[in-house]
């Protein structure tokens, strides 16, 4: 009987860390889309409001791993339990990056918005590449609520879209400032801003990783399509 009181407090623990850590994840999301909304419209109010939110980003983060960090010393957990809280470390530490991308493209918002000149086009074209990171930030946190392995294996997948997006920006805004000398300084801040986008569409891959290795125990990391298909079946 006492172990089963210990266990069922031990689960009860786990379920308040997971809901924190969804706290973070939905707090991030936020950010993210109110990044992209600002670099949609270059809209310095949202731009600011991004970058405010990153102290509750990095608070909740330290609240997060200390809590963390009791669990594990105190319960010394194994097995499935030990890979639950070992993923949700990792998967704290990519959204508080995540949320750090969020703040560089809404300085970038500022940075442009300071210097002038034409901007609106070319951020324009970056926006199927926030959608993409942004949804795929979104799936991998309901996939991680839900400690699904079809749905993380899915967004590994979906990180591919977001890479050829990526690059065709590049080619894009690359060619326009060769042609257009006065664009090669907000060019380059949006060049920036595609970077961070990039980047929260790899955080997320990294989360949806966190997911299969807590339920199969296999690290997928740098591991091809074929391998992670094997992983959870």
């Amino acid at each position: 009987m006492p172990d089963k009181h210990l266990s069922a407090r031990f689960d009860n623990e786990l379920r308040v860390l997971s809901s924190h850590v969804l706290e973070l994840g939905g707090l991030v999301e936020a950010q993210t889309r109110q990044a992209a909304s600002a670099l949609a419209c270059f809209d310095e109010v949202a731009a600011r409001r991004v970058i405010a939110n990153e102290v509750r980003v990095n608070r909740l983060e330290i609240d997060i791993d200390r809590e963390l960090n009791s669990a594990i010393g105190r319960r010394q957990p194994k097995g499935e339990d030990l890979r639950l809280l070992t993923a949700m470390s990792r998967t704290t530490a990519h959204l508080e990056r995540i949320g750090d991308e969020a703040e560089r493209v809404a300085r970038t918002v500022d940075a442009v918005l300071a210097r002038g000149g034409d901007h609106t086009e070319p951020a324009r074209e970056l926006q199927l590449a926030a959608e993409l990171a942004s949804g795929q930030l979104r799936k991998a946190l309901d996939a991680f609520a839900r400690l699904d392995t079809a749905s993380a294996a899915a967004i590994l997948k979906d990180d591919q879209a977001l890479d050829r997006e990526f690059g065709e920006f590049l080619r894009r805004i690359t060619a326009r400032m060769t042609q257009e000398p006065r664009a090669i300084a907000s060019g380059v801040e949006l060049v920036l801003a595609a970077r961070a986008i990039e980047r929260i569409g790899d955080h997320a891959k990294n989360i949806a990783e966190c997911i299969i290795y807590v339920v199969q125990g296999a690290d997928v990391r740098h591991c091809g399509t074929e391998d992670v298909e094997r992983a959870i079946r």
